[in-house]
């Protein structure tokens, strides 16, 4: 390349996913990303990875009482992210989506991500003490290797 030239296409990332649940971690994580996406001029894709309905049933839940309530509760997020995103994209001037989806939040995760040939994913620390042992999402995300993963606190 001769000086004073410059390269066609485009720096950094074209696809950014992002976990979000509802937790203020993932909020602030869907926040930072957004304006990851609106500085860089890139696409976002938000994701929201719902429970199976069969995952709320308990033995001591015969009326089924708690899965409804766990369900409601789910429709509720949801809903605050299409509302979000339908005042918030305009506003800031991005391009993104939100793909909602029943599964494991890692599953849901890396299968979106591989579908939009993501650049990078964010995600919010977890403050579950249990992830300490077991391992949390983002440290999944990880030893997945497949893409760079950042955790917002």
């Amino acid at each position: 390349m001769k000086p004073g030239e410059f390269e066609l296409g485009r720096d950094g990332p074209s696809t950014l996913v992002v976990g979000v649940d509802g937790s203020p971690t993932s909020l602030r994580a869907a926040a930072y990303a957004a304006g990851l996406a609106r500085r860089q001029r890139t696409r976002l894709v938000i994701v929201y990875a719902r429970k199976q309905p069969a995952a709320f049933i308990s033995i001591a839940d015969h009326a089924g009482l708690a899965a409804k309530e766990a369900m409601d509760a789910q429709d509720e997020v949801e809903a605050q992210l299409r509302e979000a995103l339908r005042s918030q994209a305009k506003l800031w001037d991005i391009d993104a989506q939100l793909v909602v989806r029943f599964g494991d939040p890692l599953s849901v995760l890396c299968e979106v991500a591989k579908e939009v040939r993501a650049d990078a994913v964010i995600v919010g620390s977890s403050a579950s003490v249990g992830h300490r042992i077991a391992g949390s999402l983002a440290v999944k995300l990880v030893r997945s290797g497949r893409w760079p993963v950042t955790v917002v606190p």
